[in-house]
């Protein structure tokens, strides 16, 4: 059908109104949850961040160089230094843990990369210093006191030293879900026995270990070539769909919400870090914090993800990573509460190429866009906002919890969700830890990483009609 002039000039207003509207959204600041790259698996300890998760998380941390600091970006928070980092506006943590630590340092690389000559200063008798490196940028970590030694410890739950958490989880092992799937799928970790012979006693090699036989088994995948005998692809991600089963139910029941404490931690550090964010200003722009995939996986739960897509039931891939955004239609100044809302996004994986983070709605909401008011509310239902909080929801009466008194005064010196301390002790230089990667990376790889012996092929197994593998945790 033909369109008259006036249909047109109506249409272009139309067009004119909706790229106002979409230029209007002002990002006010943004909390970013990562995981680690790459990695040594777990069961041979001292476990290392590899040259390829070195690059994952680099690629992951470009990717929201370019989404929120970049000038020319759309969803540039407003305000953010843009080559130089300002450390005033950006915080960032990670437990003390090697492969945390070091993943941090590389994402870090990748959102604030090297500003080349423009790093330099002009001392008092006229010569001027260039910073190391290419113009290398400094960005401090604060330590996690939770979490620690994460990806040396193949028990979730030891890293959170939360009682009731460490109960609840063990209930999982006598269900009707578990016991049932030990049983079902005995003859088919038993078939793998001789590739994993040497480094799990037989007795271990059953769905009890179905995560960490999965690791063992899919680090072997990517780093050597020759392996021989190894598990075909049908058992391979078999392999990973009964990993995904053991560790979602380790990390959250809907019934016993406690065993979910990490994740609950982690919505009260959002929760405190994107109210700052709105009670200073804007001041602090860009929060920052790595984990492992337990507290993901708890997290999901918690904010009812799997109602919404039930991949959201399986272990996140290595450099994954979700985002809170504090977003705002206002145009004048820094807006009111009321006129602020909250965007989640996450990504599965290392973000390459023209891939981006997919918007998700929490806590059962209709739309992935949520009020302040809201988010506050919803978040607040399931989140532990202080360390008094957090002893009586785990039971503790040891440590930090031992005084009453202290646990309830502590938000004084820590953050709200009872887990990270931004003491100045607990300060370290990326360059340090930069360090460290080049170290352990070279000596993982020149003494020639990691190998399977040569073993008879096994047999496929079977698995039960339960254990559905979640499409988007295609582990590397």
């Amino acid at each position: 059908m033909w369109t008259s002039s006036r249909d047109l000039l109506m249409l272009a207003m139309l067009a004119m109104a909706q790229i106002h509207f979409a230029a209007a959204e002002r990002i006010l600041g943004v909390y970013i949850f990562a995981r680690h790259g790459d990695r040594t698996p777990k069961v041979l300890g001292n476990t290392q961040l590899t040259d390829l998760g070195y690059s994952e998380v680099f690629m992951t941390g470009g990717y929201y160089h370019n989404r929120y600091i970049d000038s020319n970006s759309s969803l540039q928070i407003e305000g953010i230094s843009t080559d130089v980092v300002n450390l005033q506006q950006v915080s960032a943590a990670a437990p003390s843990d090697v492969v945390l630590q070091n993943s941090a340092t590389g994402f870090l690389q990748g959102v604030y990369p090297p500003v080349g000559a423009s790093a330099s200063q002009k001392l008092a008798n006229g010569s001027t210093v260039e910073a190391p490196l290419n113009g290398y940028q400094l960005v401090p970590l604060s330590v996690a006191t939770t979490g620690t030694n994460s990806e040396d410890n193949g028990w979730l739950q030891d890293t959170t030293n939360c009682k009731k958490a460490k109960t609840s989880s063990n209930s999982y092992y006598s269900s009707s879900l578990f016991t049932g799937l030990l049983a079902s799928t005995q003859d088919f970790y038993k078939s793998l026995t001789p590739v994993l012979q040497g480094e799990y006693p037989e007795a271990n090699i059953s769905f009890r270990n179905a995560y960490s036989i999965f690791d063992y088994i899919n680090v072997a995948r990517i780093h050597n070539a020759s392996a021989e005998n190894m598990p075909t692809d049908a058992q391979f991600h078999q392999l990973l769909a009964l990993a995904n089963i053991e560790q979602y139910n380790l990390a959250y029941n809907a019934s016993e919400t406690v065993r979910a404490i990490a994740g609950a931690q982690l919505a009260g550090e959002v929760l405190d870090a994107l109210n700052e964010t709105i009670t200073t200003q804007g001041k602090t722009k860009l929060n920052l914090q790595f984990g492992s995939y337990g507290t993901f996986l708890s997290y999901f739960g918690l904010a009812q993800l799997p109602q919404v897509d039930p991949d959201f039931t399986g272990v996140p891939d290595y450099a994954s990573s979700m985002a809170w955004e504090l977003v705002t239609n206002s145009t004048a100044g820094f807006p009111d509460p009321s006129d602020i809302s909250v965007r989640f996004i996450f990504h599965n994986g290392t973000i390459t190429g023209s891939g981006q983070p997919t918007e998700f709605a929490l806590y059962g909401q209709s739309s992935a866009t949520i009020p302040w008011s809201e988010f506050e509310k919803q978040t607040k239902s399931i989140a532990v906002m202080s360390t008094a909080e957090w002893c009586s929801a785990c039971g503790n009466t040891d440590g930090k919890c031992a005084d009453p008194s202290s646990s309830a005064t502590a938000e004084s010196t820590e953050t709200k969700s009872g887990g990270i301390s931004k003491a100045v002790a607990g300060v370290i230089g990326a360059m340090v830890t930069l360090g460290v990667i080049l170290g352990v990376e070279a000596a993982f790889f020149l003494l020639g990483g990691f190998t399977i012996a040569k073993r008879k092929k096994a047999a496929a197994g079977s698995i039960s009609s339960e254990a559905t593998e979640p499409k988007f945790v295609e582990q590397r």
